[in-house]
C-alpha cells in the first residue's frame, strides 16, 4: 500500500513546492518595486488638519493642477463581480454604463474642476465623496461650499468649479496629501521640483486611486482603467463622451510612464486586470 500512496505523496510535494516557490517569486517581485506601503497612514484628513488654518504646516502640497482636461478614468468591477470596495473617479457616470463599470461606488475621488453639480445622480446613498487636494484652492473651494460662504476663490482653476454643489455633507472626506506625494515620488518617481526648463509632470487621478488601493486593500482588481496606445490619437480616453487621446497631447501627464508603472504592478502580482488590455 505504501507504493500505491507514493505517487500521491510525490504529487502533493510537487504541488506544495510549486506554489511555495511561486509565492516566493511573487514576493521578491513585489519587494523589488521598493514601495513604502503602510496602513498606519490615515486615509482622510481630519477637520483640524485643513490647510485654511494658519501656521498649521510649512510643508507645501507636492504639485498643482495645470494644463488641459485631466484624464478621467474608472477603477471599477463588473456588476456581477463582488468586492468589498469600488472607487469611481471625478464625474464619470454610472447610470446607463453598469455593464461596463459596475453599479457599486464605495468612494468617488474628485477635485473641484471635476465635481459634478449633483453627485447623487451617479452615486449610491452611502458613497463617500473624497476630495483630492491637488492645491490649496481646492480646500478653500470646499470650505466655501460647506459653510455657504461668499464664493471668493476664482483663480487657480483650469476650469470653473461648481458654485452650487448638491453633495451630502456627512459623506465628504479629504484625501491625505501623503498619498499624492507617495504616488509621485515612490510609484512614478517623478521630480516634485522640476528644473526651470523642465515641464512638470503630475500623476492622474486614476494612478493615484490605484496607489491608495494598494495601501488599503488586500487584493486590487482593475477593470475599465488603462491607457490606449499613445500613437492612436483618435482613440477615446473615456468609456463615455467624445474626448480622444489627442486632447491629452499638451497635458501635464506622462501616460506612457504611468502605463509602464501599471505594467510593473501587474507583473509583480500587485494588481490584477479583469479585462483584456494592451
Amino acid at each position: 500500500w505504501c507504493l500505491r500512496l507514493l505517487p500521491v505523496l510525490l504529487f502533493f510535494i510537487s504541488f506544495v513546492t510549486y506554489y511555495c516557490s511561486n509565492g516566493i517569486l511573487q514576493q521578491k517581485k513585489w519587494e523589488s518595486l521598493n514601495f513604502s506601503i503602510s496602513r498606519r497612514t490615515q486615509l482622510f484628513l481630519k477637520l483640524e488638519d485643513f490647510f485654511w488654518r494658519e501656521h498649521l504646516s510649512k510643508l507645501a502640497l507636492p504639485y498643482g493642477i495645470k494644463g488641459s482636461l485631466l484624464l478621467l478614468k474608472v477603477l471599477a468591477v463588473t456588476a456581477n463581480y463582488q468586492v468589498p470596495a469600488n472607487i469611481e473617479l471625478n464625474d464619470a457616470p454610472v447610470r446607463g454604463y453598469e455593464e461596463d463599470v459596475g453599479n457599486k461606488t464605495t468612494m468617488r475621488f474628485f477635485y473641484p474642476e471635476s465635481a459634478s453639480y449633483n453627485p447623487g445622480l451617479h452615486n449610491e446613498p452611502g458613497t463617500l465623496m473624497v476630495l483630492v487636494p491637488f492645491k490649496q484652492q481646492d480646500l478653500r473651494w470646499l470650505k466655501e461650499i460647506l459653510y455657504n460662504e461668499k464664493r471668493q476663490v476664482r483663480k487657480g482653476f483650469w476650469k470653473p468649479p461648481p458654485q452650487i454643489w448638491l453633495a451630502d455633507v456627512s459623506k465628504i472626506r479629504v484625501l491625505d496629501p501623503h498619498f499624492l506625494h507617495q504616488t509621485a515620488d515612490r510609484l512614478l518617481q517623478i521630480p516634485l521640483h522640476p528644473k526651470s526648463k523642465q515641464q512638470p509632470v503630475h500623476p492622474t487621478t486614476g494612478i493615484l486611486a490605484v496607489f491608495v488601493a494598494l495601501n488599503y486593500c488586500d487584493v486590487v482588481h482593475i477593470a475599465g482603467f488603462g491607457y490606449p496606445n499613445s500613437k492612436s490619437q483618435r482613440h477615446p480616453i473615456h468609456y463615455y463622451g467624445y474626448d480622444t487621446m489627442k486632447s491629452m497631447k499638451n497635458s501635464y501627464h506622462d501616460l506612457n510612464h504611468e502605463a509602464e508603472a501599471l505594467k510593473k504592478l501587474e507583473d509583480s502580482g500587485a494588481i490584477l486586470y479583469l479585462h483584456p488590455h494592451l
